[in-house]
């Protein structure tokens, strides 16, 4: 490719910074189905939002962390990220499966990465700058596809593997998705990160160093400042390595949920071992069930935003239209309501 070329490229990529975004809608764990916070319409209507186990963040517009900010609070769980008021309970050994909202665009190329904390209590309440975090996952490029190739060939879910011999204890999941369309830009990459309270049992002994969020990566890692448009693709999978013996890597496949639940709430576990679920009459679904090939999915209730207050101006990058749009239309100083198409306009 010539060097023309693939300038153009990397312009192009820079100006589609601001196109498409995403959030996880919901985790399946041993075929029961949780939902997660929905920050596009959670935060207009938080009286009716249900308590979930994944934390609330500021991403209404479904944005993204820029790695300029790599070093700050925000890196951690998304900005402003507060902890989720319940959690799921898994084995050490289980699969989780993440599903994503809207379907992720084919243009966002990059790696999936997953990261697990000990809150040492209760993660409901923790400090998310006392979490250290160690890799268990990070796909990258491999066979011409991307992770985010991988994730969008599979319904727009990716499964993550907790360590068979990890500590029974309280974990926050890390999940993120890192968009390099931009990446030939300093300040080009985008991360997308998500993050889940979990309490894993087990017997197990593994017990992880970390490092803290503010520490994954920065803005000039191999694996952030990277072009994608060059050939062959030879892709360093930034962060800290994965932690030792745990698979490289886990096959992808799609999972279906055969019930839904709640999360539980502190101090609302039945048992040492004991995993919340709420199943149809008929069905059964066993321990250590790990993916579901056929099933139907019982739906959440859906949440209905509201307009948000009169005189609430969206941020910078945030949507401010688009129809079915009900959150704010008008933009802080310095940005303008720009139309991307009939369904998504932006603060620019």
């Amino acid at each position: 490719m010539s060097l023309k070329t693939n300038s153009l490229l990397a312009s192009l990529a820079g100006a589609a910074l601001v196109a498409a975004h995403g959030h996880v809608s919901h985790i399946i764990v041993n075929g029961v189905q949780y939902r997660n916070y929905d920050p596009t319409s959670d935060f207009y209507n938080p009286s009716a939002a249900p308590k979930v186990l994944g934390w609330a963040a500021l991403n209404q517009d479904n944005g993204f962390i820029e790695p300029n900010n790599f070093g700050k609070a925000d890196a951690i769980c998304h900005v402003g990220g507060t902890p989720g008021a319940g959690h799921a309970t898994v084995a050490a050994g289980d699969k989780i499966s993440i599903s994503w909202t809207p379907e992720w665009p084919s243009s966002h190329v990059g790696p999936v990465i997953d990261y697990l904390a000990n809150c040492n209590g209760n993660c409901e309440t923790v400090d998310k700058t006392a979490l250290r975090f160690f890799k268990i996952g990070g796909a990258g490029y491999e066979n011409g596809e991307w992770a985010s190739d991988v994730l969008t060939k599979n319904g727009n879910s990716w499964l993550v593997q907790i360590p068979a011999s990890l500590k029974a204890g309280n974990y926050v999941l890390r999940h993120e998705i890192i968009a390099l369309h931009g990446g030939p830009n300093p300040n080009g990459a985008q991360s997308y990160p998500q993050c889940f309270n979990l309490r894993v049992t087990g017997s197990g002994t593994l017990s992880p160093a970390g490092v803290a969020g503010t520490s994954l990566y920065t803005a000039t890692d191999a694996g952030i400042l990277f072009n994608t448009y060059m050939s062959p693709v030879v892709y360093p999978v930034p962060g800290p390595a994965l932690i030792a013996g745990i698979p490289s890597k886990i096959a992808q496949s799609k999972s279906v949920a055969t019930s839904t639940a709640s999360a539980t709430l502190p101090g609302g576990d039945s048992g040492p071992t004991a995993a919340p679920t709420t199943t149809p009459a008929g069905t059964t679904v066993k321990p250590g069930t790990t993916l579901v090939t056929s099933a139907t999915t019982k739906p959440t209730t859906p949440v209905t935003p509201t307009t948000s207050a009169p005189g609430a101006a969206q941020t910078k990058y945030g949507q401010c239209g688009g129809n079915g749009w009900t959150g704010p239309t008008a933009c802080a100083s310095g940005s303008t309501c720009s139309v991307l198409n009939d369904w998504y306009s932006q603060c620019v």
